[in-house]
């Protein structure tokens, strides 16, 4: 007969580095720094009850009781007492994130498995009912452990990145000869593209919102020919916004001067936490791209849009209904 050698010594290193892993990652998801000399004792709580296992005279400990008020203790070294409510939530994400890698290492063992391993794992019982015996090797779990909550952590990441987006998105309406185009918009607050002349706003919107209403010729040609072109090959026949054009030289990163045309609307509406800004101040640059890969915006908000000192009117939601024939002027009359 074979004799059995358990290597407690790797296991007792395996499972301290599992642990700090599992309860860094938990002061990650709640924004709660651990310091490395609380991180190492917790986990190392944590690997020598593993160790304990192999005690026969120790076997009561492995109750849940005693289970779960390991983890309190361990995260009770690892995070201290602030106060119930914030120890609560790192209870909270330690048991997810444990359940996480836990339902993720099963996934993707039941996902590398043949149709031979499944059968060779159910067994029939007495009493002619089926049991399904189910048993991952301990170094497959060594491996697919990172893999699993490097996977947690890219999707928690990218989870906060767009909710904090979505605090600077907004609805964006505009208003040109009866022709109403809607999208969604990012108020971009390091932006600062202006018309040189009068000062006034330039909001960017990708210009395929725009199709069915700009020359055909223009189509595919915003980003490859200059604006200063394309409008000179543009006619009052071929195109009835003809005298609402204009030109607003930038910058671009990394490289040099260019030319963006831009409509002058008759109305911008911006909706956004809750107010609706809306002006007529203000000028649309057309993007020839796509400003946002994922698709959550098709607009660059400019922040003086969203800022009530400079906004004709700052009202609540309802704003989207109001005629712009009932908007005030602005006081300086500074309309292109």
């Amino acid at each position: 007969m074979n004799a059995l050698v358990v290597y407690i010594d790797l296991i007792f290193l395996a499972n301290l580095l599992i642990d700090g892993v599992l309860i860094w990652l938990s002061g990650w998801l709640v924004k709660l720094k651990v310091p490395w000399w609380r991180l190492v004792l917790s986990a190392l709580a944590g690997a020598l009850y593993v160790v304990m296992m192999f005690v026969p005279e120790l076997s009561f400990l492995y109750t849940f009781l005693i289970k779960f008020g390991l983890s309190v203790i361990m995260l009770l070294i690892a995070f201290g007492y602030r106060s119930l409510q914030s120890y609560l939530r790192v209870l909270g994400a330690f048991y997810i994130i444990n359940f996480a890698a836990a339902g993720g290492i099963v996934g993707i063992h039941y996902l590398l498995q043949s149709s031979s391993d499944i059968w060779d794992g159910i067994l029939f019982t007495a009493a002619g009912g089926q049991a399904y015996r189910f048993r991952i090797a301990f170094w497959f779990v060594l491996a697919a452990l990172p893999i699993v909550l490097m996977l947690f952590k890219l999707v928690q990441s990218s989870r906060e990145r767009r909710e904090r987006l979505e605090t600077y998105i907004g609805e964006v309406c505009v208003e040109i000869d009866g022709v109403c185009v809607t999208c969604t918009g990012l108020l971009d607050t390091g932006n600062r593209l202006s018309d040189p002349l009068t000062h006034i706003p330039v909001m960017v919107m990708e210009s395929s919102l725009w199709e069915g209403h700009l020359p055909a010729s223009w189509k595919g040609r915003l980003n490859r020919t200059g604006a200063d072109r394309l409008l000179l090959e543009t006619d009052g026949q071929s195109f009835a916004w003809q005298d609402r054009l204009r030109l607003v030289p930038y910058r671009g990163v990394n490289r040099g001067s260019a030319f963006m045309l831009a409509l002058k609307p008759d109305l911008v509406r911006v909706t956004l936490g809750g107010e609706c800004f809306c002006s007529r101040r203000v000028l649309i640059g057309l993007d020839g791209g796509v400003l946002s890969g994922d698709g959550a915006y098709r607009a660059i908000i400019h922040p003086e849009l969203a800022d009530p000192a400079n906004a004709e009117t700052a009202v609540p939601r309802s704003c989207g209904y109001t005629p712009a024939e009932n908007l005030m002027e602005p006081a300086d009359g500074n309309v292109l």
